[in-house]
């Protein structure tokens, strides 16, 4: 899935897009792909002299895979959009520089009501920058 289609399924937009494409969708689980370009406007005010991307971008890169995610396996109602409303056991293992590219994987782990709970991974090469836990559900636009 290209960025066009990414577009067409959550509100999102660029500078604050954490997704450039969808590698794969299965019944419970997506991955997606973002490179970091090193000239996004946050490296010059988040450690300058050592730019890093901060967590709270990987968390919600996370969030916006799993935004896809519910658009593409159980269409949310008109007027909806996708917010966070839980984030839990959030492990930061590696930090991530301009240039590197995130794997975005997100696993549905259960659907309570509008309520979709998730674990996700987002990794450098083989390498772990993030775990985390979190719930999403469809409000009001």
């Amino acid at each position: 899935m290209n960025l066009d289609e990414i577009k067409a399924c959550i509100p999102h937009r660029e500078p604050f897009l954490w997704l450039d494409e969808i590698i794969a969708l299965e019944e419970n689980s997506i991955h997606a792909r973002k490179l970091v370009s090193p000239d996004l406007d946050l490296f010059q005010g988040h450690y300058p002299d050592h730019p890093v991307l901060p967590g709270v971008i990987l968390c919600e890169a996370a969030m916006q895979a799993a935004a896809v995610f519910i658009a593409k396996t159980d269409t949310p109602d008109a007027g909806k959009v996708p917010v966070a409303t839980r984030l839990n056991n959030t492990k930061f293992r590696r930090m991530v520089k301009p240039g590197e590219t995130l794997d975005i994987h997100v696993t549905l782990t259960e659907k309570l009501g509008g309520a979709y709970f998730f674990t996700g991974k987002i990794t450098v090469g083989k390498e772990t920058a993030v775990r985390l836990e979190f719930a999403v559900t469809a409000a009001d636009g």
